[in-house]
């Protein structure tokens, strides 16, 4: 809007000098980069992330199998929970010492998370394994797959505004410095007797 305001404030205005135009003018392409790239910035960015995660969706769920385990004996506090899409509780988690079958039925057993708050030998508890039959982290989900894809489409445009805003103010920098330079060197060529014209001095 102040872009708009300097464009006409400087149609005719007789004091208007090339430079006032010209700063109108830019900050006039920045609000419209603003406006406009900024925004379809942000769709595309924000529609190439949740196709792709959608497909990350779609793989994960589809090659991630839930598998009952057996718990063979407690292996102490779980460690700090490396997953941060993880809601469950971690004070529920004990390590523990489990058998599983794979998906290609065979038997496996290691360390792994329970969602028990006491196990015992015997006990019986859900995790998420690979096709090789790995314990893996659950699946993203399809939720989470959007929110992630719409964050990314909002830090595109918010980096694009900014981007357009830096060389906003760049190149009207730019302009104020060389106008500092064409006043020194108005000043320059008047010289010291500028106050002295016509005194005969």
């Amino acid at each position: 809007m102040r872009a708009l305001c300097g464009l006409w404030r400087w149609r005719h205005n007789p004091l208007r000098r090339a430079t006032d135009l010209a700063e109108a003018w830019v900050s006039l392409v920045a609000l419209v980069l603003i406006a406009i790239a900024a925004p379809v910035t942000g769709c595309l960015v924000g529609a190439a992330a949740q196709d792709s995660l959608q497909r990350s969706v779609r793989e994960q769920q589809h090659t991630r199998h839930l598998v009952t385990a057996t718990v063979v004996r407690d292996l102490g506090d779980a460690p700090l929970e490396p997953d941060p899409d993880t809601t469950t509780v971690r004070e529920t988690h004990t390590r523990v010492l489990a058998d599983w079958t794979a998906a290609d039925g065979t038997q496996r057993r290691g360390p792994a998370l329970a969602e028990l708050k006491s196990p015992h030998t015997g006990d019986h508890f859900r995790l998420w394994t690979d096709p090789q039959g790995r314990i893996a982290a659950r699946p993203l989900d399809s939720a989470t797959a959007t929110t992630h894809a719409v964050l990314a489409g909002i830090g595109a445009a918010l980096l694009v505004t900014g981007l357009v805003e830096c060389g906003r103010r760049l190149t009207v920098w730019r302009m104020v410095r060389s106008r500092y330079a064409r006043w020194d060197q108005a000043w320059d060529r008047a010289g010291p007797d500028w106050g002295k014209a016509g005194t005969g001095c």
